[in-house]
């Protein structure tokens, strides 16, 4: 493959992770939620969570957020498929979705892309239990807020995305959430 077909392969592959920033994240609709967030607006806040959240555990905070970053980039060709739908369905792997979408890339970025999607489904190391942390957190932070703006019933993500979160810091920040507004952020700040 010649260089220029490979940044063409590369453009092509930066383009369609622009979708993410059109593509929904589904599971709130089944809570009511009109019109919930992006999976950019979800995976750009999870890249925060986990280099927080590693910098807490001692882990490395840039492998966290990179591992963040990618770990739904694969949803621009299978969608956001929320918990309930999975058990009907059989989906590809996350790590064979994203071989598809990066073959015909520079070969830095498939190596690179691959290994950073493979280690997130698979790996074991404190970067990667931080990575999950983040992905759950995350999504109690928005269920909070989104709970705050009258959709009741997304006290199911908050339940779950709770008992899902291994380390402790990531426990200790979603009780804290869990007791304060998404605004009282402010009063810290403004010395009230």
């Amino acid at each position: 493959m010649t260089e220029d077909m490979q940044a063409k392969g590369t453009a092509g592959y930066l383009f369609e992770a622009g979708m993410l920033k059109r593509a929904k994240r589904s599971g709130w609709w089944i809570a009511g939620v009109k019109d919930p967030e992006t999976i950019a607006e979800h995976s750009f806040r999870t890249g925060l969570v986990g280099a927080v959240l590693a910098m807490m555990e001692g882990a490395d905070p840039a492998k966290v957020a990179l591992l963040c970053l990618f770990h739904d980039t694969q949803e621009t060709r299978i969608g956001d498929i929320p918990h309930i739908g999975r058990r009907y369905l059989t989906a590809a792997s996350n790590e064979r979705v994203t071989a598809d979408q990066i073959s015909a890339a520079h070969p830095a970025v498939v190596s690179g892309v691959q290994a950073v999607v493979e280690e997130y489904e698979n790996g074991e190391s404190p970067e990667v239990v931080v990575a999950h942390d983040a992905d759950k957190l995350e999504c109690l932070l928005q269920a909070v807020e989104y709970r705050e703006q009258g959709y009741q019933n997304v006290q199911p993500w908050i339940y779950s995305s709770l008992g899902s979160l291994k380390t402790e810091s990531a426990r200790q920040l979603a009780e804290v959430a869990l007791s304060m507004t998404s605004l009282e952020w402010q009063k810290v700040y403004l010395g009230q």
